[in-house]
């Protein structure tokens, strides 16, 4: 709860408690989340508002094994239960894999070590276009100089190849030190590669825009809109009165 309240207070709105699965540490199962309620007896007002501070559900899967993805495509009922779905690739076939096919919200980026493999452009432009966001952990930038480094490079390297677009800035913080305000955070961004405006994105929208990516991943399977298509100048002239068309010289 002082975790939450400690959150709030540094300037955030919503807070989503991350259940993890790494099948290296042993066989797990993917278990029904805790309600918040059962956690939160009250939940604080936003500063400024009148409204509770959110507290949202998160899984992340550790996968290294293609088998791994299995779990993620399987029916599990206590999935749906999750408003997020991160997955975290610790090879380039799996990174692949999780861009084009995986049903999740949110691909992790290993920052604490140097990527065994380059970002390429394919799957990275499918998973924006899919609507799925790149995940930056910034609380190991301000541990270590030595992961500061990897960060750093790690996530140069995926904005030569995104240009900024769908990434999302998170701490991972186990401790409320480790949090830092949403300003702070969005100037650690621009040390990462991105300009002003994507790194407050990557603190505001682009963290709203993978919640909502959640709520449409588990009540539909897709979303037509239509675009009204623009006239041709031709098909206005006809349309148009004799007395309302341009002159035009003989």
């Amino acid at each position: 709860y002082s975790y939450c309240m400690f959150t709030f207070s540094v300037g955030y709105s919503a807070v989503a408690l991350n259940h993890v699965i790494d099948f290296k540490e042993k066989k797990q199962e993917i278990i029904k989340p805790v309600s918040p309620s059962e956690l939160f007896p009250s939940l604080p007002v936003v500063q400024g508002t009148s409204k509770r501070i959110k507290v949202l559900t998160r899984l992340t899967l550790v996968v290294s094994d293609p088998s791994h993805c299995n779990l993620l495509r399987s029916t599990s009922a206590n999935i749906r239960f999750y408003d997020i779905i991160a997955v975290f690739p610790k090879t380039e076939k799996l990174f692949h894999i999780a861009c084009t096919t995986l049903d999740v919200d949110l691909v992790c980026i290993n920052v604490t070590e140097k990527l065994p493999f380059y970002f390429r452009r394919p799957p990275v432009n499918m998973a924006i276009d899919r609507g799925i966001y790149f995940e930056l952990l910034y609380t190991p930038a301000i541990k270590d100089s030595t992961m500061r480094r990897y960060t750093i490079s790690n996530a140069i390297s995926l904005m030569q190849i995104c240009k900024g677009k769908n990434i999302v800035i998170s701490s991972a913080a186990e401790r409320p030190l480790e949090l830092r305000g949403p300003y702070d955070v969005a100037n650690l961004g621009l040390l990462f590669g991105l300009s002003e405006s994507e790194a407050k994105a990557a603190v505001s929208t682009n963290c709203r825009a993978t919640v909502l990516h959640g709520e449409t991943r588990k009540s539909a399977c897709g979303v037509v809109y239509t675009v009204k298509k623009p006239r041709k100048v031709e098909e206005e002239e006809t349309t148009l009165p004799a007395c309302k068309k341009p002159k035009t010289q003989a």
